[in-house]
């Protein structure tokens, strides 16, 4: 229970940080991952053993979900010039994305099925719903602290 509360601790304290250029940005993203592996460690009750099978495995899956966002959300200068077959040719994009994710997914739980059971990458899946939420939970929070200031 300790380790839980001192994790939202983390959270609240985290939040009051405002990233003010691009390496803040990516310490901050560094902190939230850390945030997410200490969360995911304690809560799925992780040995050192099953952390040093698990966290290569699930890192792969993060970093194959990054980039394939990174892609999903290339700018687009002006949607009112797009031509119809340029229109054609991103939703081709998007539909490849989503079967992409698709599929790393599916191997993302092949190979953690050797590692875990079932039940706890049912578990892993509720923890990272959990930690999104409460993520956005905190962001939300903390705009309107912000709002309310000025």
């Amino acid at each position: 229970m300790k380790k839980v509360t001192l994790i939202i601790i983390l959270f609240i304290s985290f939040f009051g940080i405002q990233a003010q250029n691009s390496k803040d940005k990516e310490d901050h993203r560094k902190q939230i991952k850390a945030m997410k592996v200490a969360f995911i460690t304690q809560e799925m009750k992780m040995d050192p053993e099953l952390a040093q099978k698990f966290w290569p495995i699930y890192n792969n899956y993060e970093c194959k979900k990054m980039d394939l966002r990174r892609r999903e959300h290339d700018e687009i200068d002006n949607i009112e010039t797009l031509t119809e077959n340029e229109a054609e040719k991103l939703i081709k994009e998007y539909q490849d994305i989503e079967n992409e994710e698709y599929q790393i997914k599916k191997l993302l739980f092949s190979d953690l099925k050797k590692i875990i059971s079932a039940k706890e990458i049912i578990k892993l899946q509720k923890l990272e719903s959990d930690f999104n939420k409460k993520l956005w939970k905190e962001y939300r929070d903390r705009k309107e602290g912000e709002r309310k200031r000025n």
